[in-house]
């Protein structure tokens, strides 16, 4: 009797302290997601539903063109003409490294949307995922 108690006692011991060390006080993947992948993942994410699923005037002659599987290291997501898709692409946001270094171009920069995309490129780089 006294042995199984010893041997209950135990075990919730042991349970306690293996939940106890799985527990941390470190924000949840901070690190983990400012890496260039995620950081494009947001960037697509927004840039989608802010840009082209919300039927923004500003992007309707355009169709967005996800890169992320890229074997390079350098994720992108590219903009292009919406009745040309395999055409240059008009801007190229993309990413590399840990924390990602995010390089945006294009000649849709030059254009009066340049400075709201590059103002929504910066904030869902940050981790914001709402539209402006």
């Amino acid at each position: 009797m006294l042995y199984g108690r010893f041997l209950a006692l135990a075990s919730a011991t042991a349970s306690l302290i293996l939940v106890a060390g799985c527990q941390s006080n470190r924000p949840a993947a901070s690190a983990a997601s400012s890496a260039a992948l995620p950081t494009m993942e947001r960037i697509a994410l927004g840039a989608s539903g802010c840009w082209f699923k919300s039927g923004d005037p500003a992007f309707q002659a355009y169709r967005l063109a996800p890169e992320l599987n890229s074997f390079s290291g350098r994720p992108r997501i590219l903009i292009v003409p919406a009745k040309s898709p395999e055409a240059r692409p008009l801007a190229v946001i993309q990413a590399e490294g840990q924390p990602a270094r995010l390089e945006a171009f294009g000649p849709l920069f030059s254009e009066p949307v340049g400075a709201r995309m590059s103002a929504d490129v910066r904030r869902w780089a940050a981790g914001d995922r709402g539209c402006s």
